[in-house]
């Protein structure tokens, strides 16, 4: 039986635009380092400054679609910030001859990348809220399917021209912005904005979907408050949450910034570090049944699904630390890939269930704080390595996963305690 007839033929249009979108987006990134020092000629350390403009530009953006998720439409926000990343995109191969104008373009791609991100997970949360837990995990499947096509094509484009690539990319933008201009012309956005106030109610049926858990008290409080300082200091319900993601950025950084080098310097080919990244990719859909156990029968919540997220990440880390071998490395990476696995849908899930009105405000929020660790990670973690090879970074790994392991059962236990524990997934 094929699973996406379970869905409404909107959603698999949905899950099919997603897929070529992240095909396109991941044609450019795993290039981006090899065509600063390569194509451009500089140095590493401009390729790392690259991707750090690239990143805060993320952050900022993140926080500008959450933000702006009422104040502009969200017609307006989505199709509007993909067709300036289309545009940013194509800018790249204009402007490589000025290292200034790169950096600028970069960081614009970076930005308009992320405005589209809140917008279109609060959308998805919004729009079928009676699935979006299950839903949120398709999508991220799907997305998964996306970047392994395109990062094992990027390679080939990269033989023809760097500008290839990021054109693909532009383009697979601009395809997505028309999907989404389409989509949503369809769709009664103001009937979705009715919804909104009235606690976002599922456009099946006449039934308030967030009436169906404890988590509509939040939404209802948080549209009496208003204003953006009213709405950062509802730090229950993001505070702890968006640490701990800050943690789990940190931590995620041992790839890059210790196994890579690890590697390297061990005599290892890099297709051994490559390989790691292929079994990430099958075991995301692989996996699968031992998250839907692991939803069903432990983490129940998606409050503990964080929890447990977590935890699998410190198990992965530790087998590096103590295991500091490739043997280790592929340990790691199988619990490291169940704990992304449970959190990535988890998140947007929760976010979208108990932010109520607010909840675009609030996924952009916890996005953006938590890419402050992307950002910082690397570079803590490649001075560890350079001072003291694998183990420390590895440490570190450990001691900020079990750091985040006690941030979102502090997130958890908060909202327990009033009555805003957001329904998980049924395990489906």
């Amino acid at each position: 039986m094929n699973p996406l007839k379970a869905y409404p033929r909107e959603v698999n249009v949905f899950l099919a635009a997603s897929l070529i979108s992240a095909i396109g987006s991941s044609l450019m990134w795993p290039l981006v380092s090899m065509f600063v020092f390569d194509e451009l000629g500089r140095s590493m350390a401009d390729a790392g400054l690259v991707i750090l403009i690239q990143s805060v530009g993320g952050i900022v953006g993140q926080l500008i679609g959450g933000s702006f998720y009422h104040k502009v439409g969200v017609k307006r926000l989505i199709v509007g910030s993909l067709v300036l990343n289309a545009a940013s995109l194509f800018l790249l191969p204009v402007v490589r001859e000025s290292w200034p104008l790169f950096l600028v373009a970069m960081g614009l791609v970076g930005l308009f990348n992320a405005v589209s991100m809140p917008a279109i997970q609060a959308f998805v949360g919004f729009r079928f809220a009676e699935r979006r837990a299950e839903l949120f995990n398709v999508i991220y499947v799907a997305n998964n399917i996306g970047v392994a096509v395109g990062t094992a094509g990027s390679g080939f484009l990269a033989d023809i021209s760097y500008n290839l690539s990021f054109i693909a990319n532009g383009a697979t933008n601009l395809l997505f912005a028309a999907f989404f201009l389409v989509y949503l012309h369809k769709v009664d956005e103001a009937g979705l904005e009715r919804g909104s106030r009235a606690g976002w109610k599922d456009r099946t049926g006449d039934r308030d979907s967030a009436e169906d858990s404890a988590s509509a008290s939040s939404g209802r409080s948080l549209k009496k408050t208003g204003g953006t300082w009213a709405l950062l200091g509802n730090i229950r319900l993001y505070l702890f949450l968006a640490l701990g993601g800050l943690l789990l950025q940190v931590g995620n950084s041992i790839w890059n910034a210790g196994v890579s080098p690890s590697i390297i310097a061990s005599g290892m080919e890099k297709k051994a570090y490559g390989f790691l990244w292929t079994l990430n990719g099958i075991l995301i859909f692989a996996a699968q049944p031992v998250t839907v156990l692991l939803r069903r029968f432990v983490a129940r919540t998606v409050t503990a699904q964080m929890t447990a997220s977590s935890l699998f990440y410190l198990a992965g880390y530790a087998c590096i630390l103590v295991w500091p071998s490739y043997p280790g490395m592929i340990a790691g990476m199988v619990f490291a890939t169940i704990g992304e696995m449970l959190i990535a849908p988890a998140v947007p899930a929760y976010l979208a269930e108990s932010g109520g009105r607010h909840a675009p405000f609030y996924i952009g929020l916890t996005g953006g704080i938590g890419s402050v660790g992307r950002v910082f990670g690397p570079f803590v973690m490649g001075t560890l390595f350079d001072a003291g090879g694998l183990s420390p970074v590895a440490w570190l790994a450990v001691v900020t996963a079990g750091l985040s392991a006690s941030f979102y059962a502090v997130h958890s236990r908060l909202q327990s305690s009033s009555g805003q524990l957001a329904a998980g997934s049924d395990g489906n």
